[in-house]
């Protein structure tokens, strides 16, 4: 979607975003009324759109343009299939603990791996907890077995500002692990901070220089990763509350106030596709210092662009819209859903610098135990099926 930044209040350039997905939804979930509000497209232009609905769907489509996901570039964060790697072997004959998991999905097409953690079942090779240097050399061994490569971790960010001695040791062996197992990121996947309030940012900002000062000693990127509220607006002036805390906005979003006073050495982002579009339904509208309320829809992509090299990473994860859950969309596997990855990828470029980590925190079932990596082929097939549109 094309940014839309109407500051006169009128609401048109909401209406507008809206009323393309409004025809999406009708198309794809007859039992919407005709009144039902969905969700502004991701990263789709006016023209885009229209195409889309003329049936250039949602980017399975051959004989476009280039690859916008090189074959290298096509990776899944385990935490998609964490019921695989923490299966008890012994009970199974479906994949589980890391060294089959990671032989399914070289099976499937992936080339790159995110963890969540190193814990598997305590059957599997290699026993439960594989949070130390062995067992980063024996993940690492299976990784270069099935021709894997790892490409982060959700792991460890010192709770501590200023750092305890303790924390500040965890963090270098964290570092240390992600160093044998060969990764150029390591994050997490919590927001820099809950708070909505500037001066806690400067602090978060803080905080993170000097763990990316760190982490670049050791030749590793620190990435933050965000859910939908870190994109809602910061509070940064208007008449103070009770405790002396600002109560209005100047309209620009927690993290790209982050993006701004954090040094761009230092500290990275991966963004999370879905959670961004959700950010997108839900704060589009903000109370400026004057107390007016202004309309300012987020238009992901073209954050993206403005900062193409602090991105390394995304979460490539898909949803179907939802005018009940308050987020308004529901998470499905990568492809089958509304959100338009075409777009998205196009106009973001740099297709041999980002590195699209497919996620579906839904895919786990407890009652089809071969949910998960079903899925997670569903989901590499459709990502490996997105082509440029031809212009």
């Amino acid at each position: 979607m094309t940014a839309f930044n109407d500051e006169s209040g009128s609401g048109d350039a909401l209406r507008r975003a809206l009323g393309v997905n409004r025809r999406r939804f009708l198309s794809t979930c007859t039992a919407v009324a005709a009144g039902a509000v969905a969700a502004p497209v991701l990263g789709a232009s006016p023209a885009l759109a229209q195409d889309r609905d003329r049936g250039h769907g949602h980017g399975h489509g051959h004989g476009r343009g280039h690859v916008l996901v090189p074959p290298g570039k096509r990776g899944i964060i385990l935490y998609t299939v964490r019921d695989a790697t923490a299966r008890d072997p012994l009970a199974s004959d479906l994949p589980s603990g890391f060294r089959e998991v990671f032989k399914q999905l070289a099976r499937h097409g992936y080339r790159q791996v995110e963890f969540a953690g190193y814990n598997q079942h305590a059957n599997a090779p290699g026993g439960a907890g594989l949070e130390s240097v062995a067992g980063a050399r024996l993940l690492r061994s299976w990784l270069d077995e099935y021709g894997l490569r790892a490409q982060g971790n959700h792991g460890f960010i010192p709770p501590s500002w200023p750092l305890t001695s303790t924390d500040l040791d965890t963090f270098k062996k964290h570092l240390e692990i992600a160093n044998i197992l060969g990764m150029d990121h390591m994050g997490t996947g919590g927001d820099p901070t809950g708070s909505s309030y500037r001066a806690d940012w400067d602090v978060a900002a803080e905080k993170w220089n000097a763990l990316g000062k760190i982490a670049r000693r050791e030749g590793i990127k620190l990435y933050t990763h965000n859910h939908d509220a870190a994109y809602g607006f910061l509070l940064d002036g208007g008449p103070p509350d009770a405790q002396g805390r600002p109560t209005r906005s100047s309209g620009i979003r927690k993290l790209e106030y982050f993006l701004k006073v954090t040094d761009p050495k230092l500290v990275w982002l991966e963004m999370d596709i879905f959670w961004a579009h959700v950010a997108q339904y839900k704060f589009h509208t903000y109370t400026a210092h004057d107390g007016s309320t202004r309309e300012k829809v987020f238009d992901p992509a073209g954050l993206v662009s403005r900062h193409n090299k602090r991105y390394p990473l995304f979460h490539a994860k898909d949803g179907v819209v939802s005018t009940t859950n308050g987020m308004g969309y529901d998470m499905v596997p990568f492809g089958t859903g509304v959100i338009d990855y075409t777009t998205f990828f196009s106009r973001v470029g740099e297709r041999n610098y980002h590195n699209p980590m497919v996620e579906d925190d839904n895919s786990p079932s407890a009652t089809d135990p071969a949910q998960s990596l079903r899925e997670a082929k569903i989901s590499y097939d459709n990502l490996a099926a997105l082509r440029a549109k031809k212009r």
